[in-house]
């Protein structure tokens, strides 16, 4: 039974249909909660060390169990990254590059022509959440989908919001257009808060089965809206230094609520002892209302503040509390780690770039290894352009990878080359590609290597729109404007 159903009905023949899949879960396999944020940025928090935005449930929840300091997106923008999360697979394997396939920013500032891509994962890529329900787990999604027009046949049992849409259907206030189980909506009610409360009566109604449930809150994508009172609040709160976005603090105080209140019920369910909870992000925080220093750049970008994002979980029983990883994991890691977490078979006929994480989690290691980035596109400026390689455009096409300590940056266009250690020089201000000669060639071999084992496209058709001259005059503009 693979239906769409709505509301208490749905859950209710859920848990009869998965009623003889297996026993409540244990802790070595346990029920799974992935609270999934949009746009949330590494600084957002108050345990990643925001000075303004107040999150004592999630501080708490981080405290628990283990907090990740070098975890990353899998692409610096929306549907790419929740592409590498589903499947395991880095974007050159899936193909989903950038948020729709049309050329983004003005043609006469584009050198290549883009690789388009496509903007819908292949139904024919298994994800977790399909691995999961055959291990007898009830599965539900619940908030932004983004990478079809239907999540069902993904591998979820419940579909609550889901749409192609990037964003919240029609803003976080009612009324929600045609978002799946959301249009039965009360005067004023705020759709974070509505998906938190869809979260309760689903885990209330399948407590006696394992289940998964992949709450991925809208929040906190653009239009910055948040609740009137929390914005009042903020707004009288004295601003931080990092910090000061009245309406951000309030869309992310609603996100925090929530968590609160689905611990709360894990509790009083006795189920927060064998239910683990992941809590990430898609991508680095918009950049006209947030700030990720000291890293650099924000959503859209290639730089640290574009990819890198908060990551923790809590486990019982498996994870310490208070305990802490800075070794870099990325969205393909999920795919592998919720099939082991899970009991579950890995997709045998497909890539996966992935590792699992439960050794870390366990504390162990996994030792030396690179991770990497494709982005063979073009995403635009927009109110800020102080973060990027230039005031035009976020990202031109490049690729990127992370080994240890080092980052290597190439770009297309003009075949530029940029090295930061991240252990000195988080920042990335000191470009060490000149000075490491050895160390550059060496990495970026690595880099060519990945790109034809995944069969990377990397563009090279001239762009015949293309118009030095513009884009110099377009340059000098925004440089002379933003001084």
């Amino acid at each position: 039974m693979r239906g769409f159903f709505l509301g208490s009905i749905v859950l209710l023949q859920l848990q009869l249909l998965h009623s003889g899949s297996g026993a409540p879960a244990e802790p070595d396999r346990p029920n799974i909660l992935l609270i999934y944020i949009d746009d949330l940025g590494w600084k957002d928090l108050g345990f990643m060390g925001s000075d303004f935005y107040e999150t004592p449930n999630l501080d708490k929840l981080a405290a628990g169990g283990m907090i990740f300091t070098d975890a990353y997106a899998g692409a610096a923008n929306c549907a790419p990254s929740r592409a590498c999360l589903l499947s395991g697979q880095y974007s050159p394997r899936h193909e989903v590059y950038n948020v729709g396939t049309e050329a983004r920013g003005k043609k006469q500032h584009r050198r290549l022509l883009h690789i388009p891509g496509t903007k819908t994962l292949s139904p024919k890529i298994r994800t977790w959440a399909q691995c999961a329900q055959d291990a007898g787990y009830v599965t539900a999604t619940m908030g932004k989908w983004h990478l079809s027009e239907d999540p069902l046949p993904y591998g979820f049992d419940v579909n609550i919001g889901g749409t192609h849409a990037g964003g919240p259907p029609k803003g976080y206030f009612p009324p929600h257009g045609k978002a799946p189980g959301l249009a039965n909506s009360k005067a004023g009610e705020y759709v974070t808060d509505r998906l938190s409360d869809e979260a309760a009566k689903f885990i209330r109604s399948n407590r006696s089965v394992p289940w998964l449930l992949y709450l991925t809150h809208f929040a906190v994508h653009t239009p910055l809206q948040a609740k009137a009172d929390d914005i009042a609040y903020f707004a009288n709160k004295p601003p931080g230094e990092l910090h000061q976005h009245a309406t951000m603090a309030g869309m992310i105080k609603s996100v925090d609520d929530g968590v609160g209140q689905l611990v709360a019920l894990l509790k009083e369910l006795d189920l927060d002892g064998r239910t683990a909870i992941i809590f990430y992000s898609d991508n680095g925080g918009y950049g006209p209302a947030t700030s990720m220093h000291p890293l650099k750049g924000y959503k859209g970008t290639y730089y640290e503040g574009g990819i890198r994002v908060p990551f923790c979980i809590s486990w019982p029983g498996t994870v310490a509390p208070g305990s802490r990883c800075a070794e870099a994991i990325t969205a393909v890691d999920l795919l592998p780690t919720i099939c082991e977490m899970a009991g579950a078979v890995l997709p045998g006929k497909q890539p996966i770039d992935g590792t699992s994480l439960v050794p870390l989690f366990k504390g162990a290691s996994l030792g030396e290894r690179a991770i990497f980035w494709h982005f063979p596109a073009y995403l635009q400026s927009y109110r800020r352009s102080d973060e990027q390689r230039d005031p035009l455009f976020r990202s031109r096409p490049c690729s990127i990878v992370r080994e240890g300590d080092w980052k290597l940056h190439e770009y297309f266009e003009d075949g530029g080359l940029e090295l930061y250690n991240l252990k000195t020089d988080i920042g990335e201000q000191h470009n060490l590609a000149s000075s490491e000669p050895g160390r550059t060639a060496a990495l970026h071999q690595r880099l060519k290597s990945w790109r034809a084992a995944t069969q990377a496209p990397v563009p090279t058709a001239k762009n015949p729109d293309f118009d030095p001259e513009s884009e110099r005059e377009a340059i000098a503009k925004s440089r002379a404007t933003s001084r």
